[in-house]
């Protein structure tokens, strides 16, 4: 399956076929085991106009066998429909808690487990996972629902028969239900559908809430005056979300209000019905009540059912079961193993790469030699494509054109998983791991988090002795003000141990540094880089270094210097090479040096 055939999601029954056989996977047992209590609760609830039937027939006859069978039978079924369903409501409570942490974990793996970051960047598939991750922590629901709705049918199927033994005409009554469960099972599709198409807004009103109660933008907030801004803000993209939902609500409520009325017209017509007829007993007139009264509860409960089912449970399994096929499509085709050295190097052919909406691409035919053994330096003003280039180089993001070959081997035949345990580096947008601080540096080489040598070389790679110094507790201390006993460090603190993490790995064959030194100073970020060059010239294994910096006293020292403008490449070489060539790269190289000036 290719990522063009996951797109969409995917049919409603097959996906929801697959989240039974994942929660049987898990809990086998347990499922089995609910499954079986639900549907037995359900009978001797249907039965109970059975024995009215009986009790009354009995009554008007004199016969003291069928009043003691029908009293007999009263109170088993009451007796038995309690205890069963205590003894359901705990298996099933088991088996929600232990298939929840089940869903949860699962959808945290897969999301965490896609290769590249695009399903975290296009607005489709974010207004997507947007919805899951509002449905995964009910989506346990799903198995109950579905339990229910087996024993609510069951149910219908015992109280049928019933009536049948009337006159096989109230059969007719199913009929006339029909359009309740059609409007059940539509109704919260179309309200689905439009919560997705406005969940823009949604997101956008749960932004301006964190922004106006969390405390990292609260200086801002507070200095620039923003916070009533915010809140009328919140309030307007809010409405513009529910607004369009209840329109659609009230819009479903008025066909489900007319399904209901044709059934209920129905349901009178078949009570007079049988008490008008010549030969019905008393006891078939209380069974038409009874049964029939109990029809249209277990009708409008099964619809209820259906109605959850089709509206968030089964909506939910459609989007984790688009999440798993999304995940897998990736390594469909990857069946080469990622390289133990590299000898040649990357290269990139005719590569493009256009951001999903966008009106004009982020690269567009690169065509671009980086050689093994070599530090390669990635120049061009904000928006050229610097970063872009090295998430392709990564595999964060397929490249919509071209291709990429490593050693001659296509990028996308590696699995992913296998190219970046060879791949290295840190970035200026790194994320805060308020773990440890010597876990917050580990995470870069996970099989080694707690070897606290490993972790100590990494922080003198990064240059970062000064924050671990000055930390309380040195590497265990707690980061994080939010925490018991936690360290507020400043941004630039944060870097270094950002930078630590990225040094973890000891034979990376890719080492990517994406300016993540922007809140250091020349110096120091020209020794460190230098540092890192020699060594990467010293390998044996063929390490490619990329250097992506504003900073030209930084990027001279590149073996070739790659410029990008307008999403091309427009020149490579070296930093002689290009001055003597007095293009693009001479020129910025002279604006800046101006600048110190």
């Amino acid at each position: 399956m290719t990522r063009s055939d996951v797109d969409d999601l995917p049919r409603a029954l097959p996906a929801m076929w697959r989240l039974c056989k994942l929660g049987y996977q898990h809990e086998p047992r347990l499922l089995v085991f609910a499954f079986a209590m639900t549907l037995l609760a359900a009978l001797p609830d249907a039965l109970l106009a059975l024995w009215l039937k009986v009790l009354a027939d009995g009554v008007l006859e004199n016969d003291g066998r069928a009043v003691l069978l029908a009293a007999g039978g009263l109170a088993l079924s009451v007796t038995a429909t309690w205890f069963l369903r205590t003894v359901s409501t705990r298996i099933t409570r088991r088996f929600r808690d232990r298939v929840t942490i089940m869903l949860e974990a699962h959808v945290a793996q897969l999301q965490a487990s896609v290769a590249t970051i695009e399903h975290q960047e296009r607005r489709d598939f974010l207004d997507r996972l947007s919805v899951l991750r509002k449905q995964v922590f009910v989506l346990d629901h799903m198995y109950m629902s579905l339990f229910s709705t087996c024993g609510w049918l069951l149910r219908l199927g015992v109280t049928v028969a019933l009536l049948m033994s009337i006159d096989p005409a109230l059969i007719l009554l199913l009929v006339f239900a029909l359009p309740t469960v059609v409007s059940s099972s539509w109704r919260p599709g179309v309200e689905r559908a439009v919560e997705e198409q406005y969940a823009a807004h949604s997101r956008l009103a749960d932004h301006l809430f964190r922004t106006a109660t969390t405390a990292a933008p609260g200086k801002e907030v507070r200095v620039v005056g923003i916070g009533q801004d915010l809140v009328v803000n919140r309030r307007r993209e809010w409405e513009k979300w529910y607004g369009a939902i209840a329109s659609a609500r009230w819009t479903s409520a008025g066909w489900h209000a007319v399904a209901w009325a044709i059934f209920g017209a129905a349901y009178v017509g078949a009570v007079l019905f049988v008490v008008s007829g010549p030969n019905d007993s008393v006891g078939n007139v209380l069974l038409i009540l009874a049964a029939g009264a109990r029809l249209s509860a277990y009708i409008g409960a099964t619809v209820g059912e259906i109605g959850f089912l089709r509206g968030i449970w089964l909506d939910g399994s459609r989007r984790l079961v688009w999440l798993e096929n999304y995940a897998a499509s990736f390594d469909d085709s990857a069946d080469l193993p990622a390289p133990e050295r590299l000898t040649d190097g990357i290269r990139l052919e005719h590569v493009s790469f256009t951001y999903a909406g966008a009106s004009r691409p982020a690269l567009e035919d690169v065509e671009l030699h980086l050689p093994a053994g070599r530090v390669v330096a990635v120049v061009g003003e904000n928006g050229a494509g610097k970063s872009t280039l090295v998430k392709l180089i990564c595999k964060l993001y397929e490249p919509t054109g071209g291709r990429i070959l490593v050693d001659g081997q296509p990028l996308d035949r590696i699995p992913a998983e296998a190219w970046r345990l060879t791949t290295a580096g840190a970035f200026q947008d790194f994320f805060r791991f308020e773990f440890r601080a010597g876990h917050s540096v580990g995470l870069g080489d996970l099989p080694r988090l707690d070897d606290e040598p490993a972790v100590t070389t990494a922080v003198g790679r990064a240059g970062a002795e000064d924050v671990v110094e000055r930390l309380e507790a040195g590497l265990d201390t707690q980061l994080g003000a939010t925490w018991p006993s936690g360290a507020e460090i400043s941004f630039g603190q944060w870097q270094k141990l950002a930078l630590a993490r990225g040094f973890m790995r000891n034979r990376p064959l890719l080492l990517v540094l994406d300016e993540p030194t922007a809140a250091l100073d020349a110096e120091t970020e020209h020794a460190l880089f230098e540092r890192y060059a020699a060594a990467a010239r010293d390998s044996a294994d063929g390490r490619i270094t990329i250097l992506v910096s504003h900073r030209f006293s930084t990027v001279r020292m590149a073996d070739l210097i790659v410029v990008l403008d307008g999403s091309r490449v427009v020149e490579t070489g070296t930093h002689d090479e290009l001055m003597a060539s007095d293009g693009h790269y001479a020129e910025l190289y002279r604006i800046q040096a101006a600048a110190y000036h």
